[in-house]
């Protein structure tokens, strides 16, 4: 039985350090881990439970490493942390692989030929790269799949996003990021968070070729919820509105040479 708990924590406030379960089904499970940060730049880290593999998304900067590995430890021995999803190179993404890798050193780290060119420069390069766009997929050994979606220039050449196939929910990196004070886990009024996601999205993302060609490559697949990095998480009735906010994106190029 598959059980999707993003309704149910539409009201969840930015003061909760407590990991909370968003998703559930037959050994299969995602978890949003906590957060310390009070400013509007907050980041997410996920961690997506299959049966007894497990895998964190985007698990961000060292400043918060010890925090979230304690958090983690609540769920699972960090030891058995066993990939790390990089939808790109950033410190506030990346930068604790290093610590994650003091902690167990067979940790895959999961991204783009891009991404990794530029990962040795927080200091090591002895892992293991799993390549998203020469594999396509993720398959755990349950046979639930991971899908790699690359999302060029959104806003880093080599950005992709991760589409877990069993709960149908979207590991979207940088994309739909809002930068929010006031913020809630769950996005209640998608109009209001329309202004939140342009503070980030008009001054980091490329141009609104980047954006409708991402919006154009996703808009058939399955998907039951958004789980950006930064800001709140979209839920299902609100993809539509969530595409179509992308489709109509003016933004860095689009803005920077409005004249040509």
């Amino acid at each position: 039985m598959s059980k999707n708990l993003i309704t149910e924590n539409m009201y969840t406030t930015v003061d909760s350090m407590d990991t909370i379960l968003l998703h559930e089904s037959d050994g299969h499970k995602i978890y949003w881990m906590g957060i310390e940060e009070e400013t509007a730049f907050r980041c997410n880290v996920y961690l997506i439970e299959d049966n007894d593999e497990y895998i964190l998304v985007d698990p961000g900067s060292r400043i918060y490493h010890e925090e979230l590995k304690k958090r983690v430890s609540t769920i699972v021995d960090p030891k058995k942390i066993s990939g790390l999803i990089l939808c790109h190179q950033d410190s506030d993404v990346a930068a604790s692989m290093v610590d994650w890798l003091d902690v167990n050193s067979e940790i895959q780290i999961i991204t783009s030929k891009r991404a990794n060119v530029l990962l040795p420069y927080y200091g090591r390069s002895d892992y293991s790269f799993y390549d998203i766009a020469e594999e396509g997929v993720y398959t755990f050994k349950s046979g639930r799949v991971l899908k790699f979606i690359e999302a060029p220039f959104l806003h880093f050449p080599g950005a992709f996003t991760t589409l877990d196939t069993t709960a149908n929910m979207l590991f979207s990196g940088d994309i739909w990021a809002a930068l929010d004070i006031e913020w809630n886990l769950v996005v209640s009024d998608f109009e209001a968070h329309k202004s939140n996601m342009d503070l980030f999205h008009i001054d980091y993302m490329a141009s609104n070729v980047a954006s409708k060609g991402y919006a154009r490559k996703i808009e058939k697949e399955l998907i039951e919820a958004i789980l950006p990095q930064h800001g709140s998480i979209i839920n299902s009735e609100n993809i539509p509105n969530a595409i179509e906010y992308l489709k109509n994106l003016q933004c860095g190029l689009d803005i920077a040479y409005s004249d040509l």
